[in-house]
C-alpha cells in the first residue's frame, strides 16, 4: 500500500513537535548561555560537589582546632539527642519542651557512638549534609532570577562564608534551617510556575514535598512556623486564581494543608501532655523570657531593642551585615540586596523568592517583644551574644545583591563593553577578598563562640576530670541542663546520673540526696545545691571546684549508698 500523499498520524505529529521543542530548547540554551531559566540536575551537580569539598575542608580545620564544641548550645543539643536513648527514662519526653525536636532526632543515630558524642562529630554529619543541600538549593533558586555566571557568583558568596562554614561543622540548628528555608522557597517558586503553566502533575508533587519540608521547618525553629504559614498563604492565593488547577490537585492540597498545621498542633499537644502547658516553650522555666530574666543583671536597663522595633531592626540588620561581609562592607551588601529586592518586585522576578526575607520581621519582633537580645561588638554593649541569628539573612543578601549586580552589568554593557567583560572577575575577586578578610579578623560567629566558651570549657573539663576519678558505674545525682558538658568530657553515660530528665526520681532524690546516689554534684544555684543545703545529712564533701566566671561545684559522697564495685 502506497504512503504517498498520506497524512502523518496525530501521535506522530505530536512526537515530532515534542522532539522539535526539546531541540529548540537545547539550541536556545546553546546559543544563549545568559538565559535565566531553571537549573538542570547536570548543571547543579558540580555546585553540590564543590560544596562537599568545601565542607570537608571546613571540618578538618575546625576539628583540628577544637572548634566543634565551643557553643554551649551545641553541647546541649548533643546532650538532648543522647539522652533520648541514654537515660533512666528514655523516650520522647527527653526532647524537652523548648527546643524543637528535628535537629535532635537527626543527631540521634550518630550521638549514640560515645566518641562522636564526646568530640562533637555526632552533630557535624547532619549539619554538613544540610550545608551541601543549601548550597545546591541556592544555586537552583538563583537560576530563576540570574543568568548562570551571576547565579554561580551568588552561590559562591553564600558557600564560602566563614561563619556558615564554621556552623556547618557544629551541632547548631542554623545549617538545617537555612537548607529548609532555601528549599521551601525554591519549591514554592517551582510550584507557582507549574500552576501558571497548567502542569497539574508537577503541582501535585510539589505540594506534597512542600508540606513535608514545611513540617520539617516547623520542627526545627520557631521561625519555621511563620515560614510555613506564609508559604501556605502564597500557594493558596495562587491556586484560588486558577480554579481548574485547584480542582485537579485538591487531594494534594489537602495533604499539604494537613502537614502545614500538623507541626504546630502536635508540638502544642506534646507540651501539654508532658509538661501540662501547651505554651511551656513560651512561658516555661527554660523559655527565652525566663532565661532573659535569669541572666539580666538586677537594676540595669533592658537590652537595646527591648520594646523598640527601631533598635531591633538596627541590631538585627547590623548583625546580618557583619555575619555576611568583612569590616564595614556589609553596608554595601545590604544596600545592594535592598536594591535587588526592589528590582525583583518591579520586574516580578520569581516573586515567591521574597520568602527568603521572612527572618527579618521574625527576628525584629523577637528582639523587640520576645526577650531575644543580640549583642555584637560594633554596637553597645560591645559584646557577643546571639550574633549567629543574623546568618538567616545570608541567603537573601547573597541572592538579591547579585540581582542588583546583574542589573548594573546590563546597564554598563550598553556603553562600557570592557567593563562588562571584567565585571565578573572583579566581583569574584572581591568575594574572595571578603572571605579572606573575615577569616583574618576571625568570623563574628566563631569569635562569639570562642569568647563565650573560655570559662565554661575550663570549668566543665575540670569537673569532668573529677568525675572520671569516681568509681565507674556509680550513681550520680546531678542537674544536667547547665553543664552536661562535664559528663560529655568524662564519657559518663547519662543513664548513670539521676537528673531532671526523669522528674519523679529526680524529685525524690532532691528530697533525700544521700538516700538515692553514691555521689552528688552540686553546682551553686542549681536545684541539687539547694537540695543539699536543705538536706545535708549523710553527705561527705569530697571536692570544691571553683573557676573564674563560673559557679563553684561541690562533689559529695553518700554515707548511705555504696559506690559501684569494679568488675573483676
Amino acid at each position: 500500500m502506497s504512503m504517498r500523499g498520506s497524512k502523518p498520524s496525530r501521535g506522530y505529529r505530536r512526537g515530532i513537535s515534542a522532539s522539535a521543542a526539546r531541540a529548540a530548547s537545547a539550541a536556545s540554551v546553546a546559543t544563549n548561555p545568559d538565559e535565566v531559566r531553571p537549573a538542570s540536575r547536570e548543571e547543579t551537580f558540580p555546585v553540590a560537589l564543590a560544596a562537599v569539598l568545601l565542607s570537608f575542608v571546613a571540618l578538618l580545620l575546625c576539628f583540628s582546632r577544637g572548634y566543634l564544641l565551643l557553643y554551649g548550645d551545641a553541647v546541649a543539643h548533643l546532650g538532648i539527642a543522647r539522652r533520648i536513648l541514654d537515660s533512666r527514662n528514655p523516650g520522647l519526653i527527653q526532647l524537652g519542651g523548648v527546643w524543637l525536636p528535628l535537629p535532635h532526632l537527626l543527631m540521634l543515630p550518630f550521638v549514640q557512638k560515645l566518641e562522636w558524642w564526646q568530640n562533637g562529630l555526632a552533630g557535624t554529619w547532619p549539619s554538613l549534609i544540610c550545608y551541601i543541600a543549601s548550597v545546591a538549593g541556592l544555586y537552583r533558586l538563583a537560576r530563576y532570577l540570574l543568568m548562570p555566571r551571576w547565579a554561580l557568583a551568588a552561590t559562591i558568596f553564600y558557600a564560602v562564608n566563614p561563619n556558615l562554614l564554621y556552623l556547618s561543622t557544629t551541632a547548631m540548628t542554623e545549617p538545617l534551617f537555612l537548607a529548609l528555608l532555601i528549599w521551601t522557597t525554591l519549591l514554592t517558586v517551582e510550584c507557582l510556575a507549574a500552576i501558571r503553566g497548567a502542569r497539574h502533575g508537577v503541582v501535585a508533587r510539589r505540594l506534597v514535598l512542600l508540606g513535608v519540608l514545611v513540617l520539617a521547618a516547623v520542627y526545627t525553629r520557631y521561625d519555621g512556623w511563620v515560614l510555613g504559614a506564609a508559604i501556605w498563604c502564597v500557594v493558596t492565593f495562587s491556586l484560588a486564581r486558577h480554579r481548574d488547577m485547584w480542582r485537579k490537585v485538591a487531594p494534594s492540597f489537602v495533604l499539604f494543608t494537613l502537614l502545614v498545621i500538623a507541626g504546630p498542633i502536635s508540638w502544642l499537644a506534646y507540651n501539654q501532655h508532658f509538661f501540662h502547658d501547651p505554651l511551656d516553650f513560651i512561658r516555661g522555666p527554660y523559655s527565652a523570657s525566663a532565661i532573659e530574666k535569669k541572666t539580666a543583671a538586677p537594676g540595669l536597663e533592658h537590652y537595646h531593642g527591648w520594646h523598640s522595633p527601631f533598635w531591633a531592626i538596627v541590631y538585627y540588620t547590623r548583625a546580618a551585615q557583619v555575619d555576611a561581609a568583612f569590616w564595614e562592607t556589609g553596608f554595601l551588601v545590604m544596600a545592594a540586596a535592598i536594591g535587588g529586592l526592589v528590582l525583583a518586585v518591579r520586574r516580578r522576578l520569581a516573586l515567591p523568592a521574597l520568602l527568603l526575607w521572612l527572618p527579618l520581621p521574625f527576628y525584629v519582633y523577637s528582639i523587640a517583644y520576645g526577650s531575644v537580645p543580640i549583642f555584637i561588638p560594633q554596637l553597645w554593649p560591645h559584646s557577643y551574644y546571639n550574633s549567629r541569628y543574623g546568618m538567616e539573612m545570608l541567603p537573601p543578601l547573597a541572592l538579591f545583591a547579585f540581582v542588583a549586580v546583574q542589573w548594573t552589568e546590563g546597564r554598563w554593557g550598553q556603553s562600557q563593553p570592557l567593563g562588562k567583560r571584567v565585571m565578573q572577575p572583579i566581583v569574584l575577586l572581591l568575594v574572595a577578598l571578603n572571605t579572606v578578610g573575615m577569616m583574618y579578623r576571625t568570623p563574628l560567629v566563631l569569635k562569639e563562640a570562642i569568647n563565650n566558651s573560655t570559662t565554661r570549657i575550663g570549668f566543665e573539663s575540670a569537673l569532668g576530670r573529677q568525675l572520671l576519678a569516681l568509681p565507674k558505674g556509680s550513681a550520680i545525682l546531678m542537674y544536667n541542663s547547665d553543664h552536661v558538658g562535664a559528663l560529655q568530657y568524662a564519657g559518663i553515660p547519662l543513664r548513670q546520673t539521676i537528673n531532671e530528665g526523669d522528674y519523679d526520681s529526680f524529685q525524690a532524690a532532691l528530697a533525700a540526696p544521700a538516700e538515692h546516689a553514691a555521689y552528688v554534684v552540686a553546682i551553686a544555684g542549681d536545684p541539687v545545691s539547694t537540695a543539699v543545703a536543705a538536706h545535708p545529712g549523710g553527705l561527705t564533701e569530697l571536692t570544691i571546684l571553683c573557676t573564674t566566671g563560673q559557679p563553684c561545684a561541690r562533689i559529695y559522697q553518700s554515707d548511705r549508698v555504696a559506690p559501684a564495685q569494679p568488675k573483676s
